[in-house]
């Protein structure tokens, strides 16, 4: 595997996977509406406060390697992006509902265990059990034309392993070590709650936004 994306650039592409499965109306997706996903305060780890001119860097950078393609509905003046990342015509790679899921997960949302996968991915796709998880993780460890995830060390007191992506390079050593970032501790329930509550009513808008566009007189 020769793909190797930073920080910003594997957040904007897991935000197009993602909105592309769960609100394929709104997609392809606008500068604001990409910016909004890639600051959404849930689903996200770490979260990021970007500006538009940085994610519309971000996003000429991916077009240049051909991962990002511009994409504009008849009659709307409003510029749009859709990835070629994957399970497109124009690249070889390609990943079942599951992996993608996982996949997807992973850019987003940083290391998880397979239950965190299972419990965050069901948006995406549907996992029987934990152990259907772990399949498909081992697949993805396996796959020839991968590996794409790598299994770290567990952590002391943890009774399962976390999983990172390698699209990014390998993972940190401090992650590998089973150290966990300050930061990266789980938010209350209720703030977590009221988070995704503001990240709908933002797609909500944007889908309104999407219909003006289409409608509104050149």
């Amino acid at each position: 595997m020769d793909i190797h994306l930073t920080p910003r650039e594997a957040r904007v592409i897991g935000c197009l996977l993602e909105k592309q499965r769960t609100t394929p109306e709104n997609y392809p997706l606008s500068l604001n509406a990409l910016t909004l996903a890639c600051n959404q305060k849930s689903s996200r780890d770490p979260v990021l406060e970007l500006d538009e001119a940085t994610v519309q860097d971000t996003v000429d950078a991916l077009m240049k390697q051909h991962m990002i393609s511009e994409k504009s509905g008849f009659g709307s003046r409003v510029t749009k992006y859709q990835h070629r990342f994957c399970n497109t015509e124009f690249g070889p790679l390609k990943f079942s509902e599951q992996e993608l899921g996982i996949v997807c997960v992973l850019l987003l949302r940083g290391p998880q265990t397979p239950g965190e996968l299972r419990t965050r991915t069901e948006r995406l796709c549907r996992f029987r059990d934990t152990r259907a998880v772990e399949t498909t993780l081992e697949q993805l460890m396996q796959r020839d034309d991968g590996p794409f995830v790598a299994k770290l060390a567990r952590e002391p007191g943890k009774r399962e392993a976390r999983f990172a992506h390698l699209f990014s390079g390998e993972p940190d050593m401090q992650l590998a070590a089973g150290t966990v970032p300050a930061e990266s501790g789980a938010e209350p329930a209720g703030v977590e709650q009221l988070a995704q509550l503001v990240d709908a009513l933002r797609e909500e808008v944007a889908g309104l936004r999407a219909r003006l566009d289409r409608i509104a007189p050149e």
